[in-house]
């Protein structure tokens, strides 16, 4: 990353026009929210997020700026190998972090890893590079060729056949439900998706940058490399308006996914806002961390839990447990290579929270209510849990 991008602050980049602030919340106007339909199913966003908790975020950030050259140093560096790291692992790379910092940084190769897996860090590190340059370019406009030149860095090595080129054939998206544009309206898709995003400088950036996320991966241009497109494009408007990128956790992958099918099957976007909104607030707190240090953000990865171990410390059985699954009420964070589930700390308090509630005679609907809507709250609070 070149230095400084990440202590850049542009200021503000346009009047809230089209913005009503009610109860400390910022919404969009409606009428002029529903236009970037742009022919699927879309919702209007942030209707649930606090985007100014973030602004006020950012406002305390700028305060520091500029912020001391050894410290931007070790934060770009660092977030160079966590946003390779993370966001190549919500797509299944198996390289560990510290496997990742070593491919992308020393450019060495890791037993037992495919060449696939080392290309997909050194590309996502090098497109990364592009997204930084671009966003220090204060007259930089995000077109077409941006978002197919970020591609095809992805994809460099791996697909050259695909890289940096719109899909002409059908895809399907494994697990889900979700109908994709057909390919033949790919390219009027995309031109329009450029467009609307360019005009919304009347938007929170934290919201444009998550509804440009969510129009990519629904309009799914590219037979692969969606979603890490998607994200970069995403952080590259972060960085335009001097927010920090969006850190998307391994663990939270399920969450994730899940959020993004809800709201392409026509459900609230209000999950997958929260998760992206949470992901920005955590990348702001990671700055702060390193303030108070001086140095660059420590590691303090939350231990993970097998179900035996849930089990044990919720008092419930497996099989219990496994039909809370089932039935959406906790999940999984990811696995291991030997196949094992893996469960966050927090799933323990998920867990007692369900039993108190049934003890209530609520049912499994309303308590998946309960649950969803605790979710959403905990996204927009200052006081979310934000240990990374």
């Amino acid at each position: 990353m070149n230095s400084g991008v990440l202590d850049w602050n542009p200021g503000i980049v346009a009047q809230n026009r089209n913005l009503v602030v009610l109860n400390s919340s910022i919404f969009v106007e409606t009428a002029k929210a529903s236009n970037i339909l742009l022919k699927c199913k879309v919702m209007v966003y942030g209707l649930c997020v606090k985007w100014n908790i973030l602004s006020e975020k950012k406002q305390k950030l700028d305060q520091f700026r500029p912020l001391p050259k050894e410290l931007v140093s070790n934060l770009e560096n660092w977030f160079k190998v966590e946003l390779t790291y993370t966001s190549n692992a919500l797509e299944g790379n198996t390289l560990t972090r510290q496997e990742t910092a070593v491919v992308v940084e020393k450019g060495l190769t890791i037993g037992g890893k495919s060449l696939v897996e080392h290309l997909e860090a050194t590309n996502h590190a090098a497109a990364l590079g592009k997204v930084v340059q671009i966003a220090q370019l204060e007259t930089a406009r995000i077109s077409e060729h941006t978002i197919l030149d970020l591609h095809s860095t992805i994809l460099h090595g791996i697909d050259d056949a695909n890289a940096g080129r719109y899909r002409s054939i059908a895809v399907r998206i494994s697990g889900s439900k979700v109908v994709l544009p057909n390919p033949a309206k790919v390219p009027t898709l995309m031109a329009e998706f450029v467009q609307e995003i360019g005009n919304r400088l009347d938007w929170h950036p934290v919201a444009l940058a998550a509804e440009a996320h969510y129009q990519l991966v629904t309009i799914h241009p590219f037979i692969d490399g969606n979603g890490r497109t998607a994200r970069l494009l995403m952080n590259l408007i972060l960085l335009q308006n001097g927010y920090p990128p969006a850190l998307i956790r391994k663990r939270d992958r399920v969450p994730y996914l899940n959020s993004l099918e809800k709201a392409q099957l026509g459900g609230s976007q209000d999950d997958y806002h929260a998760i992206i909104a949470k992901g920005v607030s955590r990348s702001f707190d990671i700055y702060f961390q390193a303030l108070d240090s001086g140095s660059e953000p420590l590691q303090k990865p939350t231990p993970l839990l097998r179900i035996g171990q849930l089990a044990k410390l919720t008092g419930e059985t497996h099989a219990t447990l496994r039909h809370w699954m089932k039935e959406g009420l906790i999940h999984f964070s990811e696995t291991t290579g030997s196949g094992y589930q893996l469960f966050t700390p927090e799933m323990v308090g998920r867990a007692k929270f369900i039993r108190r509630l049934q003890s209530e005679r609520q049912t499994l609907a309303e308590i998946r209510s309960h649950i969803e809507k605790g979710i959403r709250e905990k996204g927009e609070e200052e006081e979310i849990g934000l240990e990374y």
